[in-house]
């Protein structure tokens, strides 16, 4: 209901309590105004009664709208970075509308989680499409889903944090995304030619981020349930 809606300080507690306890109140200045920025949105769509499901199919769908954007001449990297833009924002909002209204439910953390599997799919496929090596492109999608499976089994086995904030979380695979595409869509313009090389560029970058984030996770998740245990 509307009138349930939580101000900015209830939301960041109740946020908090969903990520391990970090509180976006004490986040860094970019990523605090990232946060109170979803927070209003989700606030005001909430007003609306959008609900958070619909905020993340529409997230999907952005997502889904990368790799067929990419192959537009001249400007369809640059399409793809706006789609993928977008689409982390529909990903930060769903979640603010869900806990800003009180709406958050176990069913709906899978759906956020398969979601972000399906979109980071996407863009690795856009990547592909671009010129990225197909083993290449599967190195990235492996690590960063083996990144998500280890931290989920092991809460399933009891670790109660989240383990370690890593260099190869979301955001960084957002951000990765985001900015090959911009980079490969600049080249581009320079010479067509260089965009393969750019796109495998941001890829190899991806992989190397995954890679050393899922080496923190595991020496973490390790050090969490020997202590547990």
């Amino acid at each position: 209901m509307v009138g349930t809606q939580l101000n900015w300080d209830q939301y960041a507690t109740a946020w908090a309590r969903l990520h391990g306890g970090f509180d976006p109140r004490s986040a860094a200045p970019v990523v605090r105004a990232w946060l109170r920025f979803a927070y209003h949105v989700g606030f005001v769509l909430g007003r609306l009664r959008v609900g958070p499901t619909a905020v993340t199919v529409f997230g999907v769908l952005l997502c889904f709208c990368v790799p067929l954007s990419v192959g537009r001449a001249g400007d369809g990297p640059f399409l793809g970075a706006l789609f993928v833009l977008l689409a982390a924002v529909a990903d930060s909002v769903d979640g603010a509308v869900a806990v800003a209204t009180g709406r958050t439910t176990r069913l709906g953390y899978v759906y956020d989680s398969v979601a972000d599997r399906l979109g980071e799919v996407a863009w690795l496929v856009a990547f592909w499409l671009l010129g990225a090596p197909g083993a290449l492109v599967a190195a990235a999608g492996g690590l960063s889903w083996l990144h998500e499976y280890v931290r989920a089994r092991s809460v399933s086995a009891g670790m109660r944090e989240i383990g370690a904030v890593t260099v190869g979380e979301r955001p960084t695979r957002v951000s990765v995304a985001l900015v090959g595409l911009l980079v490969a869509g600049l080249t581009g313009l320079i010479d067509a030619d260089l965009t393969a090389g750019t796109i495998t560029m941001a890829t190899t970058v991806w992989v190397l981020l995954a890679g050393f984030g899922l080496g923190q996770l595991l020496a973490a998740v390790r050090r969490a349930l020997v202590d547990a245990g």
